[in-house]
């Protein structure tokens, strides 16, 4: 029996095989969305999950079934009922454009298991893998934490960094439960630049990336200064309209703006390029997509502790190869389904090595992640972005 539309939200017609919203949004993209459980007691194609995104103006619900994928807006208490009517509008064609809506991801599965043996052999463990379009500025700060880092301490830094520097939009109630959250936009460019920020986010956890986000901040905001200081609370300032503009950008051109900032390195870049900028043959590469390129893709195996310039490019272009124009996003399903946290699922990492032909087994004690500027690190955790 189909699922029924959750009351307040609307429907959007979406199965899982285009959109996997548990899985895209816990996949290493995206830091900000909050997730809460629902009732235990509802059927199998009942909502498992609400998930929650504040954008400057508003909070994005998200829930989905098998067949469909459920929205609705919280907005602040002083919006007004002309300026709800006219967020609301909006909301859609948000939610089109963050998940790239009007891309064919069955069609692109058909096309790399069909170019692809070992994509062949698990497609269907995992599907409805898709990559966002998000915030570039929120991106890029977002990846700087990511080096040498995990998941869970990113979604932690990210969101320690916006309830900080930025004043809460709205609270409201969990789903499921009597307590409220309070829901903070992504901290603009202008909020990262002052003397004291460094060492704030050192306090809070950040480590040397502190000084990483401040100076990026600090660069962006010299080279685009706001023209009128007096602008409107929750603008879009300069320097992320310029951001906006490498979408237009030669895939080189826009990697070369961004490895000027401090912190980003060439998998940094790359993750914005394809996360945010629209580059969407680019293959973001650290240890664990070297390790794959190596075992199934015929890439040479390296005994170096760094990713060369060469290496990364011969495994970039390799996988390009066999992927074509959205390699990145096919890069993302491994990626995937590489990550700890989603070692229960039908495709993890166990899943795919029982998928493809097994080599000699090597001892391994340890791994090793890319630290974002081409440096690896040793750690005994395989959540690394």
């Amino acid at each position: 029996m189909p699922a029924t539309t959750p009351s307040g939200f609307h429907a959007l017609p979406v199965t899982i095989l285009q959109l996997s919203l548990d899985t895209v949004l816990k996949s290493g993209q995206s830091f900000r969305w909050l997730s809460y459980p629902m009732n235990s007691s509802a059927g199998p194609d009942e909502p498992k999950y609400e998930h929650r995104f504040c954008l400057r103006d508003r909070v994005i619900c998200l829930q989905q079934s098998s067949t469909a994928l459920y929205y609705k807006t919280l907005f602040p208490v002083q919006t007004t009922l002309e300026q709800t009517a006219s967020l609301e509008s909006q909301t859609l064609p948000w939610i089109k454009d963050y998940f790239q809506l009007d891309v064919d991801l069955s069609q692109l599965y058909d096309q790399w298991a069909t170019a692809d043996p070992v994509f062949r052999r698990f497609r269907h463990r995992f599907p409805g893998v898709r990559i966002l379009r998000q915030d570039p500025w929120e991106n890029l700060i977002s990846f700087i934490c990511s080096s040498n880092n995990n998941i869970s301490r990113i979604t932690s830094m990210v969101n320690n960094l916006c309830a900080h520097y930025t004043p809460p939009l709205l609270s409201a109630g969990i789903p499921a439960s009597s307590e409220l959250q309070a829901y903070h936009p992504f901290s603009p460019p202008s909020a990262l630049t002052g003397k004291e920020v460094p060492a704030t986010l050192r306090s809070l956890g950040f480590g040397y990336r502190a000084g990483f986000i401040h100076r990026t901040a600090q660069i962006l905001c010299d080279a685009h200064p706001a023209q009128d200081l007096t602008c409107e609370a929750g603008a879009v300032e300069p320097p992320e309209r310029w951001l906006m503009t490498l979408r237009e950008a030669e895939t080189a051109s826009a990697r070369e703006e961004l490895l000027k900032f401090v912190g980003v390195g060439r998998k940094v870049a790359d993750c914005v390029l394809l996360m945010s900028l629209d580059k969407r043959e680019v293959v973001p590469v650290d240890t664990h997509v070297h390790q794959i390129a190596v075992k199934h893709y015929g890439v040479r195996s390296t005994s170096k502790k760094t990713m060369t310039p060469k290496l990364y490019d011969e495994v970039n272009e390799k996988l390009a190869g066999i992927w074509g124009e959205y390699a990145g996003w096919a890069h993302t399903v491994l990626f995937t389904a590489d990550l700890k946290s989603f070692s229960a699922h039908d495709l993890s990492a166990a899943a795919l090595e029982a998928s493809v032909p097994p080599e000699s087994p090597k001892k391994r004690t340890r791994e090793t992640a890319d630290d974002g500027n081409g440096e690896q690190t040793t750690s005994s955790k395989r959540s690394k972005r």
